[in-house]
């Protein structure tokens, strides 16, 4: 059976070749798709065997999440209170997470994680990315790695997320573990591995040596950097050839120039500097020098506990100097590129019938109408769709 989503108003295709703008942007439009895959973009009007009336509708391409840490237990909501009333952020309590989440049992876990990407869709996100992290120990980080890959073809493996409570001043220990044990446990369950270099967490010789076990072990480098002050992790990034660098809310002029020069993704998360209190990254600077961009939720529940990319895109547009197309450019075909993708992210025959409407004739209400629930319905994913009730 096919289908045609027709009466769109206005079509963000990201294929020039389609429309007006580097967005590709189609007035009038119809997609016709075909199970799980689109075969058609072309005017309004189109006939298939069944028909989606859009009612005047924006119709996007399923939003690519390429930073979350869906797989935990408990909140931190006292931590964001006693934040939001001026104590700092440090990262510390990633361990609070780290030992609810041992606790948990793999069936508590597995719903949590059923309810987030529940959530996820209906924000209108169609590829996810989900990361480890919260287990920090052999037999933890492997479950957590299997349930990740139940849910993503995009699951990373982030053992070098902090340092456990068990390890404290044995880093360097802590770090053989992560590239031998830990790593032969989770390898076979991940794509990606990524690592925390930031003071407080992994200097920059301890990041190089878990990312370039990983490298290996045959999996693809990511790397948080530059989150809470200036540091190496950016350039070390770009030295390993890391599909993407994230958090950068702290860019030098080497570090802008470092990454222009290459092919490793700035991913801002600009959620987590909303709910840290860092000053946004100055992605205008970023774009304008050249630098490839992503833009993701983070979501996790200490520094980001949200899973709409529509707020990014908000706070994109009014904080960090991106223009909605920019900003929307940055949550798809970005989000694809720092994920190694080019399916995704786009609207394209042949390519995934990923759709997300908005409740919406344009795609300005996205920054327009920050706060506003405007995705009237998503279309397709590459993740695990949870079962209805959640």
């Amino acid at each position: 059976m096919t289908l045609v989503i027709d009466n769109i108003s206005e079509l963000v295709t990201n294929d020039p070749a389609l429309g007006d703008g580097p967005l590709g942007v189609v007035t009038k439009a119809s997609v016709v798709i075909d199970g799980d895959t689109v075969v058609a973009v072309g005017p309004a009007g189109a006939v298939a065997d069944d028909r989606l009336d859009t009612g005047g509708r924006c119709v996007l391409p399923g939003f690519v999440d390429s930073h979350t840490h869906l797989v935990f237990a408990g909140d931190r909501a006292e931590e964001f209170t006693r934040r939001m009333a001026g104590e700092p952020y440090d990262g510390g309590g990633i361990r609070v997470t780290t030992e609810a989440t041992r606790t948990a049992g793999r069936a508590a876990l597995r719903s949590a994680l059923d309810q987030r990407l529940a959530e996820v869709h209906r924000a209108g996100t169609t590829t996810v990315e989900v990361k480890t992290g919260y287990g920090l120990s052999v037999d933890s980080e492997a479950e957590l790695a299997s349930l990740a890959a139940e849910a993503t073809p995009e699951a990373t493996f982030l053992g070098a997320h902090l340092l456990p409570s068990e390890y404290q001043r044995r880093a360097d220990e802590y770090v053989e573990l992560v590239c031998g044990p830990m790593l032969d446990a989770v390898r076979s369950d991940v794509r990606w591995i990524d690592v925390f270099c930031e003071t407080g967490a992994f200097d920059a010789d301890q990041s190089r040596a878990v990312l370039t076990a990983g490298r290996a072990a045959g999996l693809g480098l990511r790397l948080h950097a530059n989150q809470l002050g200036h540091g190496p992790g950016v350039q070390l990034g770009v030295e390993m050839g890391c599909a993407s660098v994230d958090h950068c809310t702290y860019l030098s002029d080497d570090d802008i120039e470092a990454l222009a020069a290459s092919e490793t993704v700035a991913t801002f998360l600009p959620a987590t500097d909303f709910s840290t209190r860092q000053p946004y990254p100055d992605a205008r600077r970023a774009i304008d020098a050249g630098v490839r961009v992503a833009m993701a939720s983070n979501c996790n529940p200490g520094s980001s506990y949200t899973t709409s990319l529509s707020f990014c895109i908000a706070m994109a547009v009014r904080d960090m100097g991106m223009t909605i197309d920019e900003a929307i450019a940055a949550v798809t075909t970005g989000g694809a590129a720092a994920l190694g993708r080019s399916d995704v992210g786009r609207v394209m025959a042949d390519g995934p019938a990923h759709l997300t409407i908005l409740d919406a004739p344009s795609r300005h209400h996205l920054a327009y109408r920050p706060g506003v629930p405007l995705i009237w319905r998503t279309l397709g994913a590459d993740y695990r769709l949870p079962p209805a009730g959640h």
